[in-house]
Formats: C-alpha cells, sequence, structure tokens
C-alpha cells in the first residue's frame, strides 16, 4: 500500500486542508466554488440520474448498485453529499434518498499532479489521480485492493468519476464500465450547496 502523506490536526476554521496541502499552488486551477468546497467542506444535494446498460450489462449494474447502496429501479431520485476534513482525511459521506450511508474516506499521497489518493470504502481500497479539466475534478483509477490483496488493474472495472460547476451548482457523473459489457452502472446530476454553502 501506497504511504499517506503526514497526517495534520485539521482546524474546522482553517482553509488548509488535505487537499490544499495536496494541491499545493496548483489548487488554484480549481473553480473558487471547488476550492472553496474542499477548504471548508460542505452538503451538497440535488435530484439523481440512475443508468444502467442494457441487457446482461444492466442486470451486472443492477447487482452493483444493490451492492452499493444505489437504487437499482428507474425512479426519480435525490443525492446527499456530506464533505468534510478531519485528521489529514478527506471525507464524503453520501445518502441516497433516505437509503443507507455510503461512506469513503480519502488519504492522499505525495502531491499534485504525480500522487494521488487512497479511497477507502469497507474492505476496498481504490488508488486514483486526479486531473483537472476546465477547472474541474476528474478522478482516475490506477489500482485496487480487497483486504490484504492487490487487484490486477485488468480486472479493474473502467470508472471515470468527477465535478465540475455548472452555472454556480455542482454537476457531478459516474461512470462504471466492464470489458465486453460497457458501462453497467453510470449516475449523476446538478446538486446545489445546502444551508449557503458554497
Amino acid at each position: 500500500m501506497v504511504e499517506a502523506a503526514t497526517m495534520h490536526p485539521e482546524d474546522p476554521g482553517s482553509d488548509d486542508t488535505a487537499v490544499s496541502r495536496w494541491f499545493g499552488p496548483a489548487f488554484a486551477h480549481l473553480h473558487p466554488q471547488l476550492q472553496a468546497l474542499h477548504r471548508r467542506g460542505g452538503t451538497l444535494q440535488g435530484p439523481l440520474a440512475i443508468r444502467f446498460g442494457r441487457g446482461l450489462a444492466g442486470v451486472v449494474g443492477r447487482r452493483l448498485a444493490r451492492k452499493l447502496g444505489i437504487p437499482a429501479d428507474g425512479a426519480a431520485h435525490r443525492l446527499h453529499v456530506a464533505i468534510h476534513h478531519a485528521d489529514g482525511l478527506l471525507h464524503w459521506d453520501r445518502r441516497f434518498d433516505d437509503g443507507a450511508r455510503f461512506v469513503s474516506t480519502f488519504r492522499p499521497y505525495g502531491h499534485w499532479p504525480d500522487g494521488g489518493w487512497i479511497e477507502e470504502t469497507g474492505a476496498v481500497a481504490l488508488r486514483l489521480q486526479v486531473d483537472v479539466v476546465d477547472g474541474g475534478w476528474q478522478w482516475r483509477c490506477i489500482g485496487a485492493q480487497l483486504g490484504r490483496w492487490p487487484v490486477p488493474l485488468w480486472l479493474l472495472p473502467r470508472t471515470r468519476a468527477g465535478k465540475r460547476i455548472e452555472a454556480g451548482d455542482y454537476r457531478f457523473d459516474v461512470s462504471i464500465a466492464l470489458p465486453l459489457l460497457g458501462e453497467v452502472l453510470g449516475y449523476g446530476g446538478l446538486m446545489r450547496a445546502a444551508g449557503g454553502d458554497q
């Protein structure tokens, strides 16, 4: 496993966070609203569009959705995401409708652009790098572990995930694709900051 960057206790009132330290001067390349979100944290919420592949890809996508706590029907849904920083980590707490929470922690290693983040959700750890595109943040998966066992890169789903600012709101999109099947699951939407967060 890649070693994490030095941990720092974080003062909720401070602009110095794991994200701003990891990016260094390149933090300024992010849209100002994304900078604010990753300095102070915040809560985002909005309508959710969920996509599934066709045929076998759809069957696989719905099974994966259920494992991740994502609604597997075609009805309208809402996503609620709380983002905060603590102990040198970035924390994402997602909830689909009023369902179960889906919690991830992101641990930095190195610095942008060559470093990355380890996203841990339960027993799964993903090694991610970041691309900044037009002020938006795009994750790129470069490795994974299941418990103590590394997962070969060729076995990993092709995952695309990111967020950008669109007309003052937060546009996000996640896509998971498998070899031969193509996209099996995707979701996204346009979210607004709750309670005056920016």
